[in-house]
């Protein structure tokens, strides 16, 4: 009986361990086996174009410049307020897409941007700008470009980036990582589509996910990281071993004492 208990948290502790295959991203062949050439290019991928389209409840910051005076520009909103990099402070200084895809103007109106890529937006404004003010320069960002990311990560929540092209790979890490027990070759993203919700799911081990057209994240994605199967038993039966080592120590000892 003894060597069964021995043979049984032997065989529970070789189970919750985790190999580093299942948590080394981008993995390629047997490379964690064998010994990899250094200071040298072994494979080249041509990352999928991503041209990020504009659509409604976006919030875009505009900022024109010229060398009309304050007074005379139709556009002018304080928007020196718009210099920080804060970004509750811009959003409140930003132009909110409505759900038919336009923005306001003052003067001008409505102008369509949905649809757009960002440059493509700046394009448009830049040519409505011309016919009101001398020498005009437009800058145009997207503000609330976000993802949510859940589950095993280190910092769940959601991420918001002025940057809006965005890989799954950075947005793992502005959420800081994902844990040792994150199964990561399941990792599920729920992104929207019009009226509709898709599911994908991605593998992050797999240095092939470089080619994947998944490898931009989109906005308002969600990217949900599961557990692995050794997460019931490192993270309660784990935490107790000890304990239980030390109970069967003891209940072991009291069986000893009583067959002599």
């Amino acid at each position: 009986m003894r060597h069964s208990l021995l043979f049984l948290i032997g065989a529970l502790c070789l189970g919750a361990c985790v190999p580093n295959k299942k948590v080394v991203y981008l993995q390629k062949g047997d490379e964690l086996k064998e010994e990899v050439p250094v200071d040298s290019a072994l494979r080249s991928y041509d990352l999928s174009t991503f041209d990020y389209r504009l659509q409604p409840e976006d919030i875009l910051s505009v900022r024109i410049e010229s060398l009309t005076e304050a007074e005379f520009d139709i556009f002018f909103r304080g928007q020196s307020g718009v210099a920080n990099n804060n970004l509750t402070t811009l959003s409140v200084f930003g132009y909110l897409i409505d759900e038919d895809g336009y923005i306001q103007f003052p003067v001008v109106g409505k102008v369509k941007v949905a649809g757009l890529t960002v440059f493509e937006a700046n394009d448009v404004i830049q040519k409505i700008a011309n016919d009101y003010l001398e020498d005009a320069t437009v800058y145009v960002r997207l503000l609330n470009f976000r993802v949510t990311i859940i589950g095993e990560v280190n910092g769940e929540g959601t991420i918001s980036s002025i940057n809006n092209r965005l890989t799954v790979m950075e947005a793992v890490g502005l959420a800081g990582g994902l844990t040792e027990l994150a199964d990561r070759s399941k990792i599920k993203i729920i992104r929207q589509a019009g009226s509709k919700a898709e599911v994908h799911y991605v593998n992050l081990l797999d240095e092939e996910f470089l080619n994947s057209p998944l490898y931009y994240v989109y906005q308002n994605d969600i990217i949900i990281v599961p557990p692995l199967k050794q997460r019931p038993f490192r993270r309660y039966f784990g935490q107790n071993v000890s304990v239980f080592v030390s109970s069967l120590s003891t209940l072991l000892l009291i069986i000893n004492l009583i067959n002599n």
